[in-house]
């Protein structure tokens, strides 16, 4: 078919293709085995990456006796679903949940609020100093937590914040990968677009507001994907600023979990289980904004 395609489109053109084209056309499709390779490579990797995540799944049914099995086994002997009820009477995993979820969510507004405004300054004004600011905020990228923790610890005690949640929320909501992210999307937006409005008699905060962000879109959806991510598994900030157990975030109780119930490991991965299961879903629900918002990022720039 793809053959006869060729030949009356070339007919159409007034061409005479040879009639050498339709075989140098089959003979460059891959081969079966090679596409049969590829798929095989990626459930390999595929099982590579969640073998471990199943196994903590498929261990959270099973008794302490089976997990300390030598030779281990896969799948539980008996499935012992008491594991999750048992362990939510002992660990508050409400409390720590709704923290997490609280801690989550402003953080990421906060982080796509903050972003979006320093990546639309950085690509649609000019003004002196604007690429070596910009170069400036991504040098910060190679500075680790670890050098700056004492500072940030300081400031966050100064403003009242330490054993709070919102201690956690705005030390880490300006992120330099979020600005960059940001930045690279809007770059591909037209300038003319803006100038159009402002003609129009549109002052930047609407600009930014109705024009900037409806089309920023998916670099947004990009953006709180990751933010969510950071912000669910964050262990060491959280450790360093909450001390008392009622801001505990679920990172937090399942260490400490972890140390109150140290032979009962069914009862730590049960809890672990359902500790990642909101980020799974919620990765599961937005990846198609994670695929089409980094295959439009840094188009231009």
């Amino acid at each position: 078919m793809e053959a006869r395609r060729v030949a009356a489109a070339a007919e159409g053109l007034g061409l005479h293709p040879s009639p050498v084209a339709p075989a140098r056309l089959a003979s460059r499709r891959p081969p079966l085995w090679s596409d049969l390779l590829s798929y095989a490579a990626l459930v390999l990797g595929t099982l590579v990456m969640f073998g471990p995540v199943l196994w903590v799944v498929v261990s959270s049914f099973k008794v302490p006796s089976e997990l300390y099995r030598v030779p281990a086994t896969f799948l539980p002997e008996q499935w012992v679903f008491s594991n999750y009820t048992d362990a939510l009477r002992q660990f508050p995993f409400v409390r720590y949940l709704a923290n997490s979820v609280f801690v989550t969510l402003a953080a990421t507004a906060v982080t796509l609020a903050i972003n979006s405004m320093a990546a639309f300054a950085l690509s649609k004004y000019r003004f002196p100093g604007r690429d070596f600011l910009f170069l400036f905020m991504l040098s910060t990228l190679m500075v680790p937590l670890q050098v700056i923790m004492i500072p940030i610890y300081l400031v966050v005690a100064r403003l009242g914040m330490i054993d709070t949640l919102w201690g956690i929320v705005i030390p880490p909501a300006a992120t330099p990968t979020g600005v960059f992210l940001l930045r690279q999307y809007m770059l591909t937006i037209p300038d003319e677009l803006l100038d159009a409005a402002r003609i129009d008699g549109a002052g930047e905060w609407r600009i930014y507001r109705q024009i900037m962000l409806p089309l920023t879109r998916p670099a947004l959806a990009v953006l709180a994907i990751f933010s969510i991510m950071w912000r669910w598994n964050d262990y060491l900030w959280p450790l360093i600023v909450i001390s008392s157990d009622r801001n505990f975030t679920l990172q937090l109780g399942l260490a400490r979990f972890q140390g109150q119930l140290v032979t009962d490991w069914n009862y730590v991965l049960a809890m672990t289980v359902l500790s990642i299961l909101p980020i799974t879903l919620v990765f599961a629900f937005l990846q198609r904004y994670l695929v089409s918002g980094i295959a439009t990022t840094g188009l231009k720039g």
